[in-house]
């Protein structure tokens, strides 16, 4: 990877899910801005422990990376952009479910409308696309002691360009990147009940 192609993710949110993609990026030599809904003083340790590349910031931090990563739960999504800086035009992975956090066995009944979808209007302008939340972080985690191919991350996503940077950024981190449609009909097999949740395939090489 040249130094062309290294990009600043910013990560909306500091669990699981943010710190596996954040390993993965910081290993591919990208930046990585972590931030959390208790300020970026409350991250010191984890930035340590992540090492070169990685820095804490506020939300509006990471709305100005180059993909910023929306790695909240359900619940807190709301809260989470409130004071998220501006948005609109930016490239935004969405890796949320919609299982609100005390009851993960029945998806929240959005009708019509898919997960996605309804997060992509909470962000007016931001070009989202759905991806990682099909896959547990653990397995992701060791994608990189595979040797039955690379781990495939389903993406989705009604803009091409953006569908394009993402799964480069994927690639990048040596995971195969397979873009399945706009937020409503990829987006509906990917999200809480739909058929590729917890499904962990390999592209063979």
């Amino acid at each position: 990877m040249s130094d062309n192609d290294k990009l600043t993710i910013g990560a909306i949110g500091a669990g699981r899910v943010a710190q596996t993609i954040a390993r993965l990026a910081l290993a591919a030599g990208h930046q990585v801005i972590l931030s959390n809904s208790r300020g970026p003083e409350s991250l010191t340790d984890l930035v340590g422990q992540l090492g070169e590349g990685a820095s804490a910031g506020t939300v509006e931090d990471t709305a100005r990376a180059d993909i910023t990563i929306l790695a909240v739960g359900w619940d807190q999504v709301p809260a989470a952009l409130e004071n998220g800086g501006d948005l609109n035009g930016r490239i935004v992975i969405d890796t949320t479910n919609q299982w609100h956090h005390h009851d993960m066995q029945a998806p929240v009944d959005l009708g019509d409308q898919t997960g996605s979808e309804y997060i992509a209007t909470l962000m007016p302008g931001a070009r989202v696309v759905k991806g990682f939340n099909t896959v547990f972080m653990n397995v992701v985690a060791q994608s990189a002691d595979r040797t039955d191919g690379r781990l495939v991350i389903f993406l989705a996503g009604d803009d091409t360009e953006a569908n394009a940077t993402v799964a480069a950024f994927v690639d990048s981190l040596g995971l195969a990147a397979v873009v399945l449609g706009g937020l409503r009909d990829g987006g509906r097999l990917m999200q809480a009940g739909g058929p590729l949740i917890a499904l962990h395939v390999a592209e063979i090489a």
